[in-house]
């Protein structure tokens, strides 16, 4: 057997090389932190989570639910990793980014089957899958738009503040899950998260502020879009000025107990890590300069003494038009062996990559055995992911979420929408499972 190269250590990366490694492959796992750093990498560690710290929903009426529920029956490390992590998050997978990095980095450096190779690489591998993610660095870039002959795209992400828990007003804040939701053990009885609610003289000052804001500017802001899941709170603003309320600020599903009534929009905080120290404020990615979140933020209300443990921020993501120059499995055309996952293959999110990590490291086991590549069926959730990538229109490509639209509808649907969704999703584990057993598929053993 060939070495196996895998170019990136992030989520996709790591779950790739993890999935061969105990297949029995050696694999030189290359990561170039931290010779070389990113906009938003603070740490050498492999898997380092750098915007949100939470996978989403574990339930599988949920899309990511259902996702998660794939993984798990196929052995993901990553999801191994976040059940070490996990902190409360209601019905998320929500993890300390520490814990988290630290379980996944000592997994994957201590197999044996696995060498980290600290280096830059500048060119795709002839044997392996590269997973650099929406950083890749100028030079594979380079390499790649050379190779595929036509110029990646690309869009802006943003991350969201995290303030201190100490800091915050308890009495002006509630703790409470959407609809009351609750499945993480050791969470606050009343709930995982903080809620900060506005009326509504409250929310429109709130929004004239944040309109008004000084924002990080660059040439290049106006030509390249924005991702829906990471579109900056300002940017949702110019929307209307009711956007927010039916968006991340939404009240639905909550009660403020000091007046039992719902709030006229609400800001959630979701916790950050395990001791409680630190609160993400919910939905609100930014590019507004560091003393427009200090002010505009702290309009909050409970958050008006905030200390900030990390300012919101913007970063340059990339990502490959798949549909137009990859084979359904994500590889080059011409070149089976040299496969694509994660972020870069134009999925978004940290289960939607890790997922294509592992069904690419899965792939390139077969390929090497003299197996053809196999994708789930479109009835699954990351069946259908792989197929949005294969079928979208390579003219308007745009990176894609885990969501129900992707999968084939069910012939008698319940009307009641999650019991349809939950329909779904018993049909997909039961396919994903009759497909497993049909390929003789072996998941690893966590």
């Amino acid at each position: 057997m060939p070495e196996i190269h895998i170019v990136g250590g992030g989520l996709a990366g790591s779950e790739a090389a993890f999935q061969l490694a105990e297949r029995g492959h050696a694999v030189l796992l290359h990561e170039m932190r931290p010779l070389r750093g990113t906009a938003a990498h603070k740490t050498d560690r492999l898997g380092e989570l750098v915007c949100s710290n939470t996978f989403k929903s574990t339930e599988t009426a949920n899309a990511h639910g259902l996702l998660k529920a794939e993984m798990r029956a196929l052995g993901s490390v990553v999801l191994w990793a976040a059940d070490q992590a996990r902190v409360p998050g209601g019905s998320a997978l929500a993890v300390d980014r520490d814990i988290f990095s630290n379980a996944l980095d000592t997994r994957v450096r201590e197999h044996a089957n696995i060498t980290v190779v600290c280096e830059e690489v500048c060119a795709l591998p002839d044997v392996g899958i590269v997973a650099t993610g929406p950083l890749t660095s100028d030079a594979l870039a380079d390499a790649i738009r050379a190779r595929l002959g036509i110029d990646s795209l690309a869009f802006y992400d943003s991350i969201a503040p995290v303030v201190s828990y100490e800091s915050l007003d308890q009495s002006l804040l509630f703790r409470a899950s959407r609809w009351n939701k609750e499945t993480m053990e050791g969470a606050a009885e009343d709930g995982a998260y903080l809620n900060a609610p506005f009326d509504r003289d409250e929310y429109e000052a709130f929004i004239d502020a944040l309109a008004a804001g000084d924002q990080f500017t660059a040439h290049e802001f106006d030509a390249v879009p924005y991702f829906e899941g990471c579109m900056p709170a300002e940017e949702m603003v110019k929307r209307g000025r009711e956007t927010l309320r039916f968006g991340p600020m939404k009240p639905i599903g909550l009660r403020d107990p000091r007046t039992g009534k719902r709030p006229w929009a609400v800001l959630q905080l979701r916790q950050e890590d395990r001791a409680g120290r630190m609160w993400n404020l919910v939905g609100f990615q930014t590019r507004l300069r560091i003393s427009e979140q200090q002010r505009v933020f702290r309009m909050i209300p409970g958050l008006a003494e905030a200390e900030f443990l990390r300012y919101g921020s913007i970063h340059r993501n990339s990502y490959i038009n798949a549909p137009a120059t990859l084979t359904p499995h994500l590889s080059l055309t011409d070149a089976p062996t040299t496969m694509f996952a994660g972020q870069l293959t134009g999925v978004e999110g940290y289960t939607e990559s890790s997922a294509t990590g592992l069904l690419a490291g899965i792939n390139l086991s077969r390929l090497l055995h003299g197996d053809e590549a196999v994708i789930p069926p479109p009835t699954t959730m990351l069946g259908a992911l792989y197929r949005y990538l294969r079928e979208a229109d390579p003219k308007h490509f745009q990176p894609m979420n885990a969501n129900y639209g992707l999968v084939d509808a069910l012939p008698n649907p319940p009307r009641d929408k999650m019991q349809r969704k939950q329909a779904m999703a018993d049909r997909a584990l039961i396919d994903q499972a009759t497909w497993i057993e049909s390929l003789a598929l072996t998941g690893v053993q966590l």
